[in-house]
């Protein structure tokens, strides 16, 4: 488990190798879950276990996908509670634009699994061998003496069995089939990356700030989460051990200051940005705000603007962006 943890956050600090290790992963676990579990009937249960196989692995890995992202949780944790804010017009936008962001991600490994299981050709094989389309039947059996047969045996052909339909025409069945897998495959890896390209090329065009400083803010970004993520964990611990020690030796606790309530939600809500401030993140806005309003200091470079912020830029994704702790 340690070193999965360490693989997932080398992966997390880089967008680009952390969707390069989910596809090497759902590839890899494509092509485990073909050889060794995937058994096509060969009988009216074609279509249906094709299916199952093609597409319940998929949405499981989509579910997954939503699960693990922090920004999942950073939305609908207290929601609830917040219903009268939703029923804004910009408030509901604002949610659209985030679970699009979060889908975008989510997608990357279903999409990998559909277009790897594509390339394999075995679970459309066995989809395609059970469908009951007359015209389609017709034309994978193709002008043959056998055609009738051909067809009436179809959902036998991805298995070695003994049939009446010559060995030859079987296998030009399947090759036509497992020729259709893979250009629906290449076809849909090309899609996945153009989209990606185009989403990319968009987000990088409106960006609000320069090259440099996205990477300086996305390695504040990482830095701050994976300090917060220790920080935590410490400061958890001596109020723990604080608390059992006033509990077993009977005296009076020791005084620990710990964020309020308040200070805990004004951290948690959703990264906003705007063109007036120079936060980097919530906890950066909500730390120079308390510095300004406690100790009335000189204002620094990060500024409170009285201008409402922005929906966040598509390419400032990574700011509340991340996966859940192991």
């Amino acid at each position: 488990m340690d070193k999965f943890k360490t693989v997932l956050n080398i992966a997390n600090k880089q967008s680009n190798l952390g969707f390069g290790l989910v596809a090497l992963l759902t590839a890899g676990g494509e092509q485990i879950f073909s050889s060794v579990v995937f058994r096509c009937p060969c009988n009216e249960l074609n279509f249906l276990y094709g299916m199952v196989f093609l597409l319940v692995p998929a949405l499981a890995l989509l579910l997954l996908g939503y699960i693990m992202s922090k920004k999942t949780w950073k939305l609908l944790t207290g929601l609830c509670q917040r219903r009268a804010k939703l029923c804004r017009w910009r408030s509901l936008t604002t949610c659209g634009m985030v679970i699009f962001q979060i889908s975008t991600t989510a997608m990357v490994a279903p999409s990998c699994w559909i277009a790897v299981a594509l390339l394999n050709g075995n679970y459309f094989e066995c989809v395609m061998t059970g469908t009951n389309i007359s015209a389609y039947n017709k034309h994978l059996c193709g002008d043959r003496n056998s055609q009738v047969q051909c067809q009436k045996e179809l959902h036998a052909l991805p298995c070695v069995r003994d049939s009446s339909v010559p060995r030859a025409d079987r296998e030009d069945v399947l090759f036509t089939l497992r020729a259709q897998s893979q250009i629906l495959g290449w076809m849909l890896i090309a899609s996945i990356m153009l989209s990606n390209l185009l989403l990319t090329c968009m987000a990088r065009c409106t960006s609000p700030i320069s090259y440099k400083q996205l990477k300086f803010w996305r390695a504040y970004a990482e830095e701050e989460s994976n300090l917060m993520d220790s920080y935590s964990a410490k400061h958890a611990k001596e109020l723990a051990e604080r608390n059992l020690k006033s509990f077993f030796k009977q005296t009076p606790p020791e005084d620990i200051i710990t964020p309020s309530n308040k200070d805990w939600e004004k951290i948690s809500h959703l990264y906003k940005f705007s063109t007036k401030d120079h936060y980097y993140s919530t906890l950066h806005q909500h730390v120079e705000n308390c510095q300004e309003t406690e100790n009335s200091m000189i204002r620094m470079v990060s500024v409170k603007s009285s201008e409402p912020a922005d929906d966040n830029p598509a390419v400032l994704n990574f700011v509340d962006d991340g996966v859940m702790a192991l």
